[in-house]
């Protein structure tokens, strides 16, 4: 049960993500299908929590040189 001090996660839309990302948004439905980004399903559309954006951009990160 969430109190009155939790802040709620932020959720963003399929477009906002792949605005963020400057991707298409097909890119981000296939990132989902393929489970590499978890997204929850509000009746026919995806929200995606802030929280797993940053972990999937995160595994992907490559640092180099």
């Amino acid at each position: 049960m969430l109190n009155e001090k939790t802040p709620l996660p932020k959720f963003m839309t399929v477009g906002e993500v792949a605005d963020f990302m400057r991707v298409s948004s097909m890119t981000v439905y296939r990132l989902i299908k393929a489970g590499d980004l978890r997204a929850a399903r509000v009746g026919k559309s995806y929200r995606i929590r802030e929280e797993d954006i940053n972990a999937f951009l995160a595994s992907r990160y490559n640092q180099t040189g």
